[in-house]
């Protein structure tokens, strides 16, 4: 924690009784020196302004040489003990009531003794030039966050492809152990990203309509089994209109119950009671969430753990931290959604924690969305990507698509294989030596046949909207993010390879 000890100016201050001229030597001596304390038996009495002193010596110097510098000083100085911490201090000028032309203050230690003058220009400068840095160091942290969750996709998909294959007892629990260990490090980096995020009020929300019991059965099938596996009952239950509409970010809410069943698996094996109430009314849906346990545990210690999350000695045990983490995320939601989370102990054993919130009334037709097609009919797709964990994990899904695949590690390869003419489809990375792909892609519309018109998909984790317009100007057909999710590739492999079919058909 950086104070304002730091950055204070400890020059010697002057005493009242020092007049004007001796005062005007001093600065001119020393043009560093923004401001000067007044001090009189240690304690500070007033504050000379560089700039507001020099103004009125160089309009009145005759008259004011032999004053005491107690006649013009500002009698009022903004005083500020020397340990305070520095945002804390610039949080707290934000609203102070002092005028402006106050522009330095004196820092005293705890008897109110004079420790050194500052500046709040030089103050709020390096204020702002920290903020801008710990902004930076987030944004690199955050990239190299997406990056390992990209390169744990990658297990994971490595994982899914041996669990396929014929293994010893040990081996399969082997590749279940990393299967999971990587899904828990990915769960864990994408909740501590989404709590940095909402607590600089970024945390996207994105309502949509969504059927309440879709939602209600989308969180008894995400947890069900796992707590059987843990030797815990989950029961959910659904209470409301079987219809019933709201708009509201399903995706978010499932987080909170993530959070809260989470919790109550982790305080020991019994029973848990998960339920999703909706109430209509005239300005809209009340929901109400709840997640009852009844597990033994002290009850202080666990409402600890749901009202301070992130407190010193949880963040100690990696899995209190985890816990942590997806608690405090869940507060955070909630209060973007304008509702709160709320614990009580039972009368017996275990707690039971609530969230509530309101959301609008949908159209109670609203059916829960669509699985994407994977029709993607059998097709030989070229797999360009420098990296070969990323070239593992589309082949991993062309597989699952039931499509065959070859690669290529650069634009350059990937345009003397694409001459044969052999491939229905090319997924295209970006950013790649020798040749990137955007120019590859090019070079490949510049041939002739077949190969000029085979569908080229972008593969990239830049699909900005000014990104995705060079790209399609280069002559790609579609964009699909990476890391890559499969129902979205799915629908794009599916819509591309059946216009090319149909166009086929037509020719």
């Amino acid at each position: 924690m950086e104070t304002l000890s730091r950055l204070i100016d400890r020059r010697p201050p002057v005493a009242p009784t020092a007049s004007c001229e001796a005062v005007w030597a001093l600065l001119e001596a020393d043009q560093t020196a923004f401001s000067l304390a007044v001090v009189d038996g240690g304690k500070p009495v007033g504050v000379i302004y560089r700039d507001v002193f020099m103004g009125m010596m160089a309009v009145a110097r005759a008259a004011l040489a032999q004053q005491p510098i107690a006649e013009i000083m500002d009698t009022s100085p903004r005083q500020v003990p020397a340990d305070t911490e520095l945002g804390a201090f610039v949080d707290r000028l934000a609203d102070n009531p002092s005028p402006v032309f106050r522009t330095a203050f004196v820092a005293v230690d705890e008897a109110g003794d004079y420790v050194g003058v500052g500046g709040l220009g030089p103050l709020l400068a390096s204020y702002r030039r920290r903020q801008r840095e710990a902004r930076e160091a987030m944004a690199l942290v955050e990239r190299m966050a997406t990056d390992i969750n990209h390169h744990l996709d990658g297990v994971l998909a490595i994982t899914e492809r041996l669990e396929q294959q014929r293994l010893t007892p040990d081996a399969s629990a082997f590749v279940r152990a990393i299967g999971d260990t990587s899904r828990d490090m990915g769960a864990m980096l994408g909740r501590a990203i989404d709590l940095h995020r909402s607590t600089l009020g970024q945390l996207p929300l994105a309502s949509r309509p969504v059927r309440l019991c879709d939602l209600a059965d989308a969180v008894e099938a995400r947890w069900s089994v796992r707590a059987a596996e843990g030797g815990s009952t989950l029961l959910f239950s659904y209470d409301g209109e079987p219809d019933c509409g709201v708009e509201v970010d399903a995706e978010r809410l499932l987080q909170v119950f993530d959070a809260l069943i989470e919790s109550a698996l982790a305080s020991g094996r019994g029973v848990i009671e998960a339920c999703l109430q909706a109430r209509i009314g005239q300005d809209g849906v009340h929901l109400e969430g709840s997640v009852r346990d009844n597990a033994v545990g002290q009850a202080e210690d666990r409402l600890a753990r749901i009202f301070d999350p992130l407190g010193a000695a949880r963040i100690e045990d990696r899995t209190e931290m985890a816990l942590g983490v997806g608690m405090a995320l869940a507060h955070q939601i909630m209060r973007g959604m304008g509702g709160e989370v709320r614990a009580e102990a039972n009368r017996g054993a275990g707690l039971t924690v609530r969230f509530g919130l309101d959301a609008p009334l949908a159209e109670t037709s609203v059916a829960p969305r669509a699985e994407p097609s994977h029709d993607t009919r059998a097709a030989h797709i070229l797999i360009v990507d420098d990296n070969a964990t990323n070239r593992m994990v589309a082949e991993a899904l062309c597989d699952m698509f039931d499509c065959t695949s070859e690669q290529a590690v650069d634009g350059l390869e990937a345009v003397e294989m694409a001459r044969s003419g052999r491939f229905d489809l090319i997924l295209m990375d970006i950013k790649m030596p020798r040749m990137d792909g955007v120019t590859a892609t090019r070079a490949i519309r510049e041939m002739q046949g077949h190969p000029a018109t085979t569908p080229i998909v972008a593969l990239t984790a830049n699909a900005d909207p000014s990104d995705v317009q060079t790209y399609l100007a280069a002559g790609m057909q579609d964009v699909v993010e990476k890391p890559i999710k499969p129902d979205r590739l799915a629908t794009v492999l599916s819509a591309l390879l059946n216009d090319a079919a149909d166009e086929d058909v037509a020719a």
